[in-house]
């Protein structure tokens, strides 16, 4: 169990309950350095000072359906202190994927630009939107993707889902060698025992030199280090990474809608906060 404290003016997060003063014995103690708790007006676009937009219909390297774009039909505030990403089922007049004509829209927020750390608690609450083909997640990748390329930069996926599992939450890392479906990881099942779309459930890493461990709802189900890697390839997780938040529609691993999935669709995201250790 862990819960939020103030000591000196700062927000702590104690991995214990213990008294303030005691916190400092538990391991580790989190300080809040990052955060976007999503309570600007309703209707109104993530915030560009710490979200950016990605942009296109190409596939992302999955054979996904969806444009990705900036409108706030696809992504902005509810009003009731969240951010909605929405799927939407739609033709979208001028742009163009990697099939034909688009037939789905939606949004990839990230901080690349604007926001990256090296190490941390990395934790968004989350209600998942449902159905056949859709592929929602929170995950984080190198910085230096632009300069190694992707996997050798390093990608740790925090949470994902694909619709037609709906209780099964997935934690993965992704590097050279080592991505793809030979990527280490785990599933979980929905700890209440419902679909993760049936309410908010809190998704979390906390990345340490020599290892990440994955949580949902403060409940750690995997943990890797250097050791688990396969063969000799490279641990790459000691660079600073960025934050990405997507609603994918079909692709080759969740596949493509099928008759019973309903649009638009929602992720909504409660907060997202970000956390460094002492």
């Amino acid at each position: 169990m862990t819960r939020l404290v103030r000591i000196g003016g700062a927000l702590l997060l104690c991995g214990a309950v213990l008294t303030p003063a005691a916190c400092t014995t538990a391991a580790p103690m989190w300080h809040l350095a990052w955060h976007d708790e999503f309570d600007q007006p309703a209707g109104t676009a993530p915030d560009p000072t710490k979200w950016t937009h990605e942009i296109g219909g190409d596939g992302w390297g999955n054979d996904e359906l969806q444009y990705y774009n900036r409108s706030t039909r696809n992504a902005a505030h509810n009003g009731e202190g969240q951010l909605t990403i929405t799927a939407i089922e739609e033709q979208l007049a001028g742009s163009s994927c990697w099939y034909d004509t688009c037939r789905y829209s939606s949004a990839r927020l990230i901080t690349k630009d604007t926001f990256t750390q090296q190490y941390g608690k990395f934790e968004a609450r989350m209600k998942l939107p449902r159905g056949t083909g859709l592929w929602p997640a929170f995950w984080m990748m190198g910085d230096d993707v632009d300069s190694t390329g992707w996997p050798d930069c390093g990608e740790i996926d925090v949470m994902e889902n694909i619709g037609s599992e709906p209780y099964t939450l997935h934690g993965t890392a992704h590097g050279p060698d080592y991505h793809g479906k030979n990527g280490p990881g785990a599933s979980t099942r929905s700890p209440d025992d419902t679909p993760l779309a049936d309410a908010f459930h809190t998704y979390t890493v906390e990345w340490l030199p020599d290892s990440i461990s994955w949580f949902i709802d403060g409940v750690r189900y995997l943990t890797l280090t250097p050791a688990d890697i396969p063969g000799d390839a490279r641990w790459v997780f000691d660079h600073p990474f960025f934050m990405l938040l997507n609603v994918a529609v079909g692709g080759t691993w969740p596949g493509d809608p099928d008759s019973e999935t309903t649009f638009p669709q929602q992720l909504s995201v409660d907060y997202v906060r970000v956390y460094t250790a002492t």
